[in-house]
This record gives C-alpha cells, sequence and structure tokens, in this order.
C-alpha cells in the first residue's frame, strides 16, 4: 500500500513538473513585441523599461547628427516590422516620422515622447531653434525632470500594448526611476559645487535648453546656427565678445559636432574648449547607458566650471537588464 501512495506521488510530481515547464516554453516561444526607437539615450530607457519582454531596434545609430539622419531603405523592414514605434518627436525626427507614417504596420502606433511630455507652451526656442522658422529645441531628455516623464510614458504604452506583461513593466520603470531620481538630485548637487558666476554655458549645438533652466544654469550662447552650418565672422565676433564680458571659463563642444571655429573663439577668448559633452551619444562600456551619458556630461561641466566632479561618484550608471 505505502508503495503505491508514494509511485502516485511521484507520478503527481512528474505531471506537475512537466507542466510547469510546458508553460516556461510556451511563454518563451510566445513572440515578443518589436519595439522601434529613434536616438540611442531613449533606446536606452525603452530597453530598461521593457528589459527581456520586448525586442526594441534603435534606428539613429549611436553618435550620428539625428537632426540630419535620414533612413536608409534596410530601415523600412525594420519600421514595418514594428508593433510600436517610440521617438522624441518635437520635429526631431521629421525623415523618420514621414516614413514610418507611410509603411508601418496599421495596428502599429507612433508615440513621440516630447509632443506627449509637454504642452506646447512649454516649447522651447533659441539660438540654434529660433521660433520663426517653428522648430522647437527637441532635447527635452537632458531635463532629467522630464526623461523621468518620458520613462512614465513608455511604461503606460509598454503596457497598453503587452498587457500580459504589466508587472514586469512596471517594476522595471520602478527600478528605473529611482536610478534617474538619484542622477537628477547628483547634477542640483554638482551645479551647487559651480561658482555662481561660472554657472553659464556656450555650446556649440544648442542642446541644453531644457537642461539649464532646471539646474539653475543660464545658457548664454550657442555656436552654430540653425540652418547647421558654420557661424561667419561677425556672429563670431559676438560670441567672443559676449564670453569676455561675462567671465565665463569654459565652453563646450562635442565629437557629434566638429568644429575649428570653437577652438578660434577659445583661443580668441582665452578660455577651454572642452569637445566631450553628448546629448545623444553613450559613453563606452561600462557606462554605456543615457545614465551614463548624464553623469558624463555634469561631471565635465562641472570641473570645468570651477566645480567638484566627484558628486557623481556614487551614480548607478549601469542598465537594469542587460
Amino acid at each position: 500500500m505505502k508503495i503505491l501512495i508514494n509511485s502516485a506521488a511521484m507520478f503527481f510530481l512528474c505531471a506537475l513538473t512537466f507542466f510547469f515547464q510546458y508553460q516556461l516554453l510556451a511563454a518563451d516561444s510566445r513572440e515578443k513585441p518589436n519595439v522601434m526607437t529613434s536616438v540611442s539615450p531613449i533606446t536606452n530607457m525603452v530597453q530598461n523599461i521593457g528589459g527581456v519582454h520586448i525586442r526594441a531596434t534603435g534606428i539613429v545609430p549611436d553618435g550620428v547628427d539625428s537632426h540630419t539622419f535620414e533612413p536608409i531603405p534596410s530601415d523600412i523592414k525594420t519600421l514595418r516590422a514594428a508593433d510600436l514605434i517610440i521617438m522624441n518627436g518635437l520635429d526631431l525626427e521629421l525623415p523618420t516620422l514621414k516614413l514610418a507614417e507611410k509603411v508601418k504596420k496599421k495596428t502599429a502606433l507612433i508615440l513621440q515622447l516630447g509632443n506627449r511630455a509637454l504642452k506646447e507652451e512649454d516649447w522651447q526656442y533659441d539660438f540654434s531653434f529660433p521660433r520663426e522658422h517653428g522648430h522647437p529645441n527637441p532635447h527635452v531628455w537632458l531635463n532629467i525632470e522630464l526623461s523621468m516623464r518620458y520613462a512614465e510614458i513608455i511604461r503606460e504604452e509598454l503596457i497598453a500594448l503587452d498587457p500580459a506583461n504589466k508587472a514586469a513593466y512596471q517594476a522595471n520603470a520602478a527600478t528605473y526611476l529611482g536610478k534617474l531620481k538619484k542622477l537628477d538630485q547628483a547634477i542640483f548637487v554638482c551645479v551647487e559645487t559651480i561658482p555662481e558666476k561660472n554657472r553659464k554655458l556656450v555650446t556649440y549645438h544648442d542642446s541644453f535648453a531644457y537642461f539649464a533652466p532646471r539646474y539653475g544654469m543660464t545658457v548664454i550662447a550657442a555656436v552654430q546656427p540653425s540652418d547647421f552650418s558654420e557661424p561667419g565672422p561677425q556672429e563670431v565676433m559676438n560670441i567672443i565678445k559676449q564670453i569676455r564680458r561675462t567671465g565665463v571659463p569654459a565652453i563646450f563642444g562635442s565629437e557629434v559636432f566638429p568644429s575649428k571655429v570653437m577652438e578660434q573663439i577659445a583661443r580668441e577668448a582665452n578660455v577651454k574648449f572642452v569637445d566631450q559633452l553628448s546629448d545623444d551619444e553613450l559613453p563606452a562600456p561600462p557606462h554605456h547607458s543615457f545614465i551614463g551619458m548624464m553623469a558624463k556630461n555634469v561631471a565635465i561641466m562641472t570641473e570645468a566650471l570651477g566645480g567638484t566632479p566627484n558628486c557623481m561618484a556614487k551614480v548607478d550608471t549601469g542598465n537594469i537588464h542587460f
């Protein structure tokens, strides 16, 4: 009798084990949603929140000027396969947006984060993005308070796309938002270490229009004209005079926008030229993340303007799942 009971129990355990293995196999074999993204910071946000439950593909290569990027024929296949297309919006990816609207599947949603996160009255127009041209400054994600809003919107859209994994998206987003909040707090600490008279930014491309007011800084000039050409001699002289007048100790460029003009301006104004800031190119591993990009930016900026860059030392720049 005892042997029969043990045999029945063993059979039940084997059947139960088989059932759970089958369920796991079925879950693994389900087709993951295809999520197409644009610039690297947004791609990285989506990867952290979507984790293992989505297949995320960034369409704008890391280090490529997102303003002038034109999709290539192979991108049509990516856009056609997408279940969700996530862009920054605010006219940043117009060629890609137009192509996506033509080739996407009928059920695929195009999500423009900047248009969703900001009211039109909060759009910024400035040196590189004058109001008369009609295209607002799109660099919303450099303001971490607004990038947290991006993360919340991404979470909700992934849940709508794939409700079966709602709990995972909520958990990932909670972890990621916690990391962003710590980054946001650290940036305030960094800026506080910069002498108040130095909390001014002169950049080549005007990427910091949303960043500066959030953290108590002022963008006093951007060198690159709105048509992405090099500035003329009179514009260069005006910027040099402005730098001398304000006493800013450093000006900033980017490897994505190499410019001999910035070197010339720095020499004639007798200030330091730092060409290592990035608005959308992620740093090399182990800091290959949006948070890593921002931590590096702020550390470089803080040191060049007379502050203490180790305020970023405790920021976790790692990704959640990869």
